[in-house]
């Protein structure tokens, strides 16, 4: 598989979801590109001059912005994602990404006062632990949660829905800069230049699944990236952890549906550490288990 196919692919501008069923259907990246120019697939203009762009050039580009492609395949590519199907094929990264999975910390942005305050104390407590924290960088839930680890001194993973060198939200531009300083890691799928458009952020919500050894829902309504995130993670197998809160309260609704669906209830970090050690080690006795 051409490295240079792939990277033309990815600045397209297509869906995740629609490169990776061109790629399947045509039996390959280069092939999907010429099905592509040669309009054998509908596409927009704008697509096709994206594909026309040498890789070459994209990869001074990227140079440029001091930034790494890392494809699957490779040894930098992160085990624990690799694994799923539906993993992107490259992605683009600023820092340095974790060799370990991490825990996701995710919810909604119309949060309360007090699922910030919790959130935030859970990055704080699963940094302490020794664990990555891996969110979206978004307002409300997944800010507090890096906000948290940041205080803690801990490392991240911050999951973008649009390119890494276009910050939203602005207000978190410093928050990013936090954690690359601390050792962590800043990645997308989509190029440098992509916009924060709506439908860029369902399908990031896979990676943070992906990157995670179990998955924390803090707040969250019945829809959203966080249950999607949630969703997904009980696909892969990995364990979902939710904060139950009042049953009249909308940003507790979608928390209180998945514990009622089988996720684990947590409450204060001290509970959320208990429960992320069973699990780690449940998961490591497995593993050797599996060796034996």
């Amino acid at each position: 598989m051409s490295d240079a196919h792939r990277l033309q692919l990815a600045f397209s501008g297509l869906h995740p979801e629609r490169i990776r069923d061109l790629t399947n259907r045509f039996g390959g990246p280069a092939a999907a590109i010429a099905a592509i120019t040669r309009r054998r697939v509908n596409a927009s203009e704008a697509i096709r001059s994206n594909l026309a762009v040498p890789a070459v050039r994209r990869e001074a580009e990227l140079t440029s912005l001091g930034i790494n492609v890392v494809r699957r395949g490779v040894p930098a590519y992160p085990a624990h994602l690799d694994q799923y199907e539906d993993a992107p094929d490259l992605l683009f990264v600023r820092g340095d990404l974790p060799t370990v999975p991490g825990v996701g910390i995710v919810g909604t942005r119309r949060c309360t006062a007090y699922g910030l305050e919790l959130a935030e104390a859970y990055g704080v407590a699963v940094a302490e632990a020794g664990w990555p924290v891996v969110s979206g960088l978004a307002r409300g839930i997944d800010g507090a949660a890096h906000r948290g680890m940041v205080a803690a001194g801990g490392r991240g993973v911050a999951v973008l829905g649009c390119g890494i060198d276009v910050t939203y939200p602005k207000e978190h531009r410093r928050l990013g800069d936090q954690i690359l300083e601390l050792g962590g890691a800043i990645v997308s799928e989509y190029p440098p230049g992509s916009r924060p458009d709506a439908w860029r952020f369902p399908p990031r919500n896979r990676i943070i699944a992906g990157l995670s050894a179990a998955v924390v829902v803090v707040e969250a309504g019945v829809t959203g990236g966080a249950l999607i995130t949630a969703v997904k993670a009980a696909e892969y197998g990995i364990p979902v952890l939710a904060m139950p809160g009042d049953v009249d309260r909308e940003a507790s609704e979608g928390t209180n549906r998945l514990i009622r669906d089988g996720a684990f209830p947590v409450f204060d970090p001290g509970d959320l550490v208990e429960e992320l050690s069973l699990i780690h080690h449940l998961a490591t006795t497995m593993g050797e288990s599996s060796r034996t």
